[in-house]
């Protein structure tokens, strides 16, 4: 399977099993504009808690209600 497959089944198997809050890690890397989008549409009709960490700031900006930087410290 290809990255992409591998992460569609991940992100639906998290899914699937009933959580108070879902931690996900960079859930839109690996994935297609076309798969993007169904999960930007799934998470916005569900809703689910979640804490999610990303690099991809149009991504976040789309999914997320809170949001919180982190910076380096120099």
């Amino acid at each position: 399977m290809s990255q992409g497959q591998k992460k569609r089944v991940a992100l639906a198997k998290s899914l699937t099993e009933e959580a108070s809050l879902y931690l996900w890690d960079e859930p839109a890397n690996y994935l297609d504009l076309f798969n993007q989008d169904q999960l930007i549409k799934l998470l916005a009709k569900e809703q689910p808690a979640m804490l999610l960490v990303d690099h991809d700031q149009a991504f976040i900006e789309v999914v997320a209600k809170e949001r919180v930087n982190l910076r380096p410290v120099l």
